[in-house]
């Protein structure tokens, strides 16, 4: 990466939700993001498979950091609107790689393809699109933030 937009990854800034789900941001560009997570215990369901949700969170996480690093330079953040997860394969967990491909970037939307595959055994584990909107980063838009005890 660089340049200094920020990008969700398994470090100490990225939110709980995120570190939990093991995502980590390898590379980044304006229409591209590679991956990786640590799938284990946590993650499994009571018969022994990876969880959808976690698939899922992965694909907005993936997909959300992609979008908003294309849109960062103009003061906006990218939020997500719509997620369509295919589950293709159970797996017990272990190293999945994670790509993302932006299909569209326009003026106020984006659609991203997120491709979770098992490192094991190069085989597509799940497939998700993520169409998320461009909106103005909060705080840059002039609006007081109704949470602010200072806003009144």
């Amino acid at each position: 990466m660089s340049d200094s937009r920020a990008v969700p990854d398994s470090s100490s800034s990225a939110s709980a939700f995120v570190r939990v789900s093991g995502l980590v941001v390898d590379e980044v560009s304006a229409t591209s993001l590679r991956g990786h997570a640590d799938l284990g215990a946590d993650h499994l369901t009571d018969w022994g498979t990876v969880h959808g949700g976690v698939y899922a969170s992965i694909v907005e996480s993936a997909g959300g950091a992609g979008a908003g690093y294309a849109v960062a330079d103009r003061g906006q953040v990218a939020v997500g609107v719509h997620n369509g997860t295919d589950f293709l394969r159970a797996s017990a967990g272990g190293r999945v790689e994670v790509t993302a491909a932006a299909l569209f970037q326009g003026r106020s939307q984006q659609l991203w393809d997120v491709v979770i595959t098992q490192s094991e055994t190069g085989k597509v584990l799940a497939r998700g699109q993520l169409r998320l909107q461009n909106v103005d980063r909060p705080g840059d838009t002039g609006v007081a933030d109704a949470t602010d005890p200072a806003a009144g």
